[in-house]
């Protein structure tokens, strides 16, 4: 599966704090030029650097200058992705993530190999994969408060060393009270980070579904739970003080029993790309050690 229009623009997305972005930002540049395309980098990266590049980039100014770009490139972790799918939204800019740390299973493309895919997306030789997101809404008080997630939504006891209280509902059905250290709502691309840690299912990432991962339950029948995308998640506190809620684990927030807590699938995914010989169980057992045995 190829792109149907030749790409013009594309944008360069990276953690700063690592050495190696700054070891590849200028020859990321050369390589734009020399396949004719036009490179954007955000403020952050532009404030930062102290190079002068022999194809200086154009400037993500604002949240709207994203509609000018065909595709982007973050190059760092997970965490990086997680922020760029953030700043993309809704806009369907399609993202590859270039791994720049000890362990990326988003980002996918290594350093030895980034050019020659890159090659691949400038010809048009690559796909896009829809990853579904979560929307949250906190409501109190009649103020609504919105955050969207390609990984997960984590409710926990915070700085509290208490367990804490909670009941789960899909639509007007009680699922489960939990006493737990808290709760992991993931989508399937975040069914391998946190919740996978925590014991939930991994899911593929085509998958439109919501997973549903307790956090040190205090009883053994509490058992991770795998929603259908068309539920409509509710989380009810029971306690008397205030409980964390973290978004991607990178944004946190807190509410108490009289915020009302939905979660349900956004109105729009993250675009990923992939390639011809991309293998999602290759990376399992790349990253993950899947199927391995001890000592094997």
């Amino acid at each position: 599966m190829s792109s149907s229009s030749p790409l013009k623009k594309f944008g360069i997305w990276g953690n700063t704090d690592k050495e190696k972005f700054w070891d590849l930002l200028g020859p990321i540049l050369d390589w734009s030029k020399k396949n004719f395309l036009e490179a954007f980098i955000t403020t952050r990266i532009n404030d930062n650097h102290h190079k002068k590049f022999s194809h200086e980039p154009k400037i993500i100014e604002s949240a709207e200058d994203f509609n000018k770009l065909d595709f982007l490139i973050a190059l760092g972790g997970d965490g990086t992705i997680l922020s760029a799918a953030r700043a993309v939204g809704s806009r369907q800019i399609p993202i590859i993530g270039i791994h720049l740390g000890e362990l990326g299973f988003l980002a996918e493309v290594t350093i030895d190999e980034m050019f020659s895919r890159l090659d691949q997306i400038a010809k048009g030789d690559f796909s896009t994969q829809p990853r579904m997101t979560l929307k949250a809404t906190l409501s109190k008080n009649g103020t609504n408060k919105i955050f969207h997630a390609l990984n997960d939504f984590v409710i926990d006891r915070g700085k509290s060393q208490r367990i804490i209280n909670l009941e789960l509902y899909a639509g007007n059905n009680f699922i489960s009270a939990y006493k737990s250290d808290g709760l992991i709502i993931s989508t399937p691309t975040g069914s391998t980070a946190y919740s996978l840690s925590a014991g939930g299912p991994i899911l593929m990432p085509k998958l439109s579904a919501i997973a549903v991962t307790p956090l040190s339950p205090h009883t053994l029948s509490l058992r991770p739970i795998v929603l259908p995308d068309d539920q409509v998640v509710e989380i009810r506190s029971l306690e008397q003080g205030e409980i964390a809620f973290a978004v991607d684990g990178q944004v946190s927030e807190h509410f108490n029993r009289d915020t009302k807590v939905i979660i349900e699938k956004s109105s729009y995914s993250i675009n990923m790309i992939n390639f011809p010989d991309s293998n999602y169980f290759h990376t399992l057992n790349l990253k993950m050690g899947w199927g391995k045995r001890g000592g094997v």
